[in-house]
């Protein structure tokens, strides 16, 4: 597939707090999930999420560690590597005491919610599956705004 015909998808950020930051993506004006990362910590590896702009996302049969498969990796993200999409529900300041399943990673869900008193993407799995159903399990553009 030729770079101009891969599919755009735009990720709407809400507000960040210290128990992560929540977003819808989007596809063509409809939403396909939410989007879980960790708060906004200046760009910093493995406690902030990345910064807003383009990216190129591949997708990958297994991940690099081999600890994920049937996932996407964000390429192209400024001072970091090794941003993936996965299965995941939470999202938190792990110094400040949350939870996380994620070290810079964005967690797709179905539904947002409140897990042992904490902020969390739940039906994880089934957004990631909603995503294959979008990309065709091909690579595309995400526009983080």
């Amino acid at each position: 597939m030729k770079a101009n015909q891969l599919k755009t998808l735009q990720l709407y950020r809400a507000g960040s707090s210290d128990q992560g930051t929540p977003g819808v993506l989007v596809y063509q004006n409809k939403k396909v999930c939410f989007m879980l990362e960790l708060p906004e910590r200046n760009n910093q590896t493995n406690i902030s999420r990345i910064l807003p702009g383009l990216y190129l996302v591949k997708y990958m049969a297994r991940s690099a560690s081999g600890k994920y498969k049937d996932v996407y990796h964000v390429t192209r993200v400024p001072g970091r590597g090794g941003i993936l999409q996965h299965p995941g529900n939470f999202a938190g300041d792990k110094l400040k005491g949350f939870k996380s399943d994620s070290w810079g990673c964005q967690l797709p869900a179905l539904r947002m919610g409140i897990l042992n008193g904490q902020m969390a993407g739940l039906a994880s799995r089934a957004a990631v599956r909603k995503i294959h159903q979008i990309t065709q399990r091909q690579d595309f553009y995400l526009e983080v705004i």
